[in-house]
């Protein structure tokens, strides 16, 4: 069977851990897991997962202080599976950088369609995307949540790495900005007509410090397209 992605499981206690990658392997999906935890974010980023599961209970250190490790490099979806369940728990998960929040005792097909739909949102078709795209000598990678050009690179927020995704995905073609609204709406990300043009005035000055200035063309009434 063809893996529909690589997903990190980070849980200290033994039987759940590989219960889940049991799970986890029987619905295609390749499933890795973390044994050694003293240095669980470093660990966490080596394997490149498309996805991780991280309790938040963990030895040492709380899967909360992970995240915000993994999220200085890295943007890959993160989802906390943990017994603390109160709104202020999964706020704070939020908020540390989480993309989603399961409180066990949880059901495992209710954990696989929050693991899926956390996937279609970041890749657009579930897993297995790819998280490098290049279009011209610009590589806009997901993963690190960055764009490069050569040996040059610049970070791009959440919002500014879904804008140029998008437009990455109609390479040559002009996207209208309602699309690009759309789309990001489509994806959780609220923005308006304002916040779409501040965020392209950001990502061209990203662009530009990194040599690709005239990357993002602007045609009024069609939109915007790379090229």
């Amino acid at each position: 069977m063809d893996k529909k992605g690589k997903i990190l499981i980070v849980e200290d206690d033994k039987t759940i851990r590989e219960e889940l990658q049991m799970t986890l392997m029987a619905a295609g999906y390749e499933a890795r897991i973390m044994e050694d935890f003293s240095d669980p974010a470093g660990s966490a980023l080596a394997v490149k997962p498309d996805l991780i599961l991280l309790d938040v209970n963990l030895p040492k250190k709380s899967g909360l202080a992970i995240c915000e490790e993994i999220r200085q490099y890295s943007q890959v979806p993160v989802i906390f599976v943990t017994a603390n369940n109160t709104p202020m728990d999964e706020l704070n998960g939020m908020l540390r950088g989480g993309d989603d929040y399961v409180s066990k005792p949880y059901q495992l097909p209710v954990l696989l369609a929050r693991i899926g739909a956390v996937l279609r949102r970041t890749f657009g078709n579930g897993a297995g995307a790819p998280q490098k795209t290049e279009y011209k000598g610009i590589v806009l990678d997901i993963a690190a949540a960055c764009v490069c050009k050569g040996s040059k690179k610049c970070d791009l927020t959440k919002n500014e790495m879904k804008i140029l995704h998008c437009l990455f995905e109609h390479p040559g073609d002009f996207v209208s900005r309602t699309d690009i609204i759309d789309y990001l709406w489509d994806n959780e990300v609220f923005i308006d007509d304002n916040a779409l043009s501040v965020n392209v005035t950001r990502i061209r000055n990203k662009l530009k410090s990194i040599g690709a200035g005239d990357f993002i063309e602007t045609k009024r009434g069609l939109g915007y397209r790379i090229g």
